[in-house]
């Protein structure tokens, strides 16, 4: 007999993690949580993200009696500083001033919460990201796009046109917010069934390599 499909609730506006968790085949709805986004005094940056993510997560799952709930938060960390994302053009350009030619830590919290039981997992996915060294120019005419203004350190690692990635060490789909392989390991360890589709799909859909997913996968098996 099959065992029945618990509904998921993805606890996130991102249009980047709404794609991203389509990747995986099954239906999930949208829920929006609403939380201090505020960094705590003296929080290490690589907390933080783990931390929004758990907060989410549990701001969602609250307001249901059964089901999934994913919760995710990705931070883009350099030189021990958080950039978030810009809140005008003149704080865009500063961040990407500051971020052309470097490499930069993108770490993404993900916690998954099976409500019935109130099992819950949080897990933290990091990148290494090398930026380019692009111009001032290039810098403006992308700003001028708007694209940079809702994504953390006002950039989007899939923008072709644009292309301010050189390379990424690590999973590009936790770049976008979203680490795919880590939601579909920790999906299958409360027990959610899933299609047999390799989270591998990112790698097609975006045209990145994902180093991580040979790591992440095996232990998968091991838990289902």
């Amino acid at each position: 007999m099959t065992k029945p499909h618990p509904s998921i609730m993805l606890a996130s506006a991102s249009p980047r993690r709404r794609e991203l968790l389509a990747l995986l085949g099954v239906p999930f709805d949208i829920r929006i949580a609403n939380v201090d986004e505020t960094p705590l005094a003296g929080e290490p940056p690589a907390e933080y993200p783990k931390r929004m993510s758990l907060l989410k997560a549990r701001s969602v799952a609250e307001t249901l009696a059964e089901g999934i709930v994913i919760g995710a938060d990705t931070a883009v960390i350099h030189r021990g500083d958080i950039l978030g994302k810009p809140t005008d053009a003149e704080q865009a350009r500063a961040m990407l001033q500051r971020l052309r030619g470097e490499r930069h830590r993108v770490i993404s919290g993900v916690t998954v919460i099976d409500v019935a039981t109130g099992k819950t997992i949080t897990e933290a996915c990091e990148s290494i990201v090398h930026m380019r060294d692009m111009s001032d120019a290039e810098i403006d005419a992308y700003i001028a796009s708007g694209d940079p203004m809702d994504k953390a350190g006002a950039y989007a690692v899939q923008n072709t046109t644009f292309a301010p990635v050189q390379k990424v060490v690590g999973c590009p789909a936790n770049v976008m917010g979203l680490p795919v392989c880590h939601v579909v390991r920790n999906l299958r360890r409360l027990g959610v069934p899933l299609p047999d589709t390799p989270p591998t799909r990112c790698d097609i859909r975006y045209g990145y390599h994902c180093a991580i997913t040979n790591y992440v996968m095996p232990d998968v098996e091991q838990q289902t």
